[in-house]
Formats: structure tokens, sequence, C-alpha cells
């Protein structure tokens, strides 16, 4: 079964993928994966892309579609996917529908993790890093033993400049703005369920597994 994962930044898209994979099998898809092996091997999908993206200007959806569905028939890939934050444009998941109903293949449901905006704002601009070992904390749920200093290593730990509280806000209005048309349109044509993700994660986890099995 092919399911669809949506979710602001910081809702737990990354916690949650692990329990869909479990409960259905699917593999996890990384459409930036796709992407870099494209770009990375220079095929034909991938030079076409590099066209654009040289120019300064965005990949269109039908070539994002299809360097996306150039993974779906791989073996590992036959049974079920997940697709983690994608499609992002109604014309993406138009041609993505289009093409697995093409092969016999169809969204089983698409799971919207729901969280407060003011929620994910919490959650991010609170996030430290250890620009050292990568180690992540948190000021308020999980901060290093000695401020600003890794348990881990004893390497720095900062705010990254993409958890700032502006740059988070901005994050969360592109969110809102390019994913709320796609889930209008998905709701319409495949089961779609709501997971309230400010909750405990076993919560979170016991509803999503429910949604997908």
């Amino acid at each position: 079964m092919d399911v669809i994962l949506f979710g602001p930044p910081g809702a737990g898209k990354g916690t949650q993928a692990s329990a869909v994979v479990d409960a259905c099998g699917a593999l996890h898809l990384s459409t930036g994966d796709i992407f870099r092996k494209h770009l990375r091997e220079g095929t034909e999908l991938g030079l076409l892309a590099k066209k654009f993206m040289a120019g300064g200007g965005l990949v269109p959806d039908d070539v994002v579609v299809r360097i996306v569905t150039s993974r779906l028939g791989d073996e590992d890939a036959k049974s079920g996917v997940l697709f983690d934050g994608f499609p992002r444009t109604v014309r993406q998941a138009e041609l993505l529908v289009d093409w697995l109903v093409a092969n016999g293949r169809e969204v089983g449901v698409a799971v919207n993790l729901v969280v407060a905006d003011e929620v994910v704002v919490g959650r991010l601009s609170g996030r430290r890093t250890c620009s050292s070992c990568g180690a992540t904390y948190h000021v308020d749920h999980n901060p290093p033993a000695v401020v600003d200093v890794c348990d881990r290593c004893g390497g720095p730990v900062v705010q990254r400049d993409d958890d700032s509280v502006e740059t988070v806000k901005k994050r969360i209005e592109a969110y809102h703005a390019q994913t709320a048309p796609v889930l209008d349109w998905l709701r319409e044509r495949v089961p779609v369920v709501d997971v309230d993700a400010d909750r405990p994660i076993a919560d979170v986890r016991n509803d999503v597994v429910a949604a997908v099995s």
C-alpha cells in the first residue's frame, strides 16, 4: 500500500514514519535522495532538472513526478512506499495519482499530522544542535547537562539559523500555503486521516498505525 505522510516542520514526521514502515511494510521514500541520485549520475531526468535549477527556476511538476516515479518500479518499492511530505503541489498530486492508477496502485491513505503553529514554533525554536557531532537537544525538554556544551562530545551546542523563531514562522507559512490545497484535493479522492500530533509520541504512533492498518 502507498501512503502519504503530511505534517508541518516539527510535527514529528520523521519519528512517525518508522511506525508507518513497520505497520504496512512500505519503503520510506526520500524524494531528496532520488533527486540527488539523478543529479549525481547525470541521468536524462537529472540533466533536465539541473537545467531548470541552474537558471534559478523551479523544477516543473511533471519533471519532479517523473523523477520520483522512476524509483517506484524498483523491486523494494513495488509493495508500497511512504511518501514523506510529497506531493507538494496539486499538480504533483494529480500526476502521482494518475501514475499509480495506471500501474495498478493507489494511495491507501494520507495521514495528516496536525499541530498548532505555536507548538511547532516552540519545538523548533527551542532546538539546539551540537556543531561538532550533530547531537540534538531542546532548551526545555532535553537540555545538555552543561549549558551549551554537548553531553556526547563536549562540542559547542548552538541554535541553527533555520531554527530561529522568524525562520520557523516563515517555514510554517510556506507549509500552509503549499500543502493546504494538496490536502483539500486529496480529501475528495483518497482517505485522509487527521492525527493530533500534540500528544505523547506513543499515542500519536498508535493512531498513525491504526490509520494505515
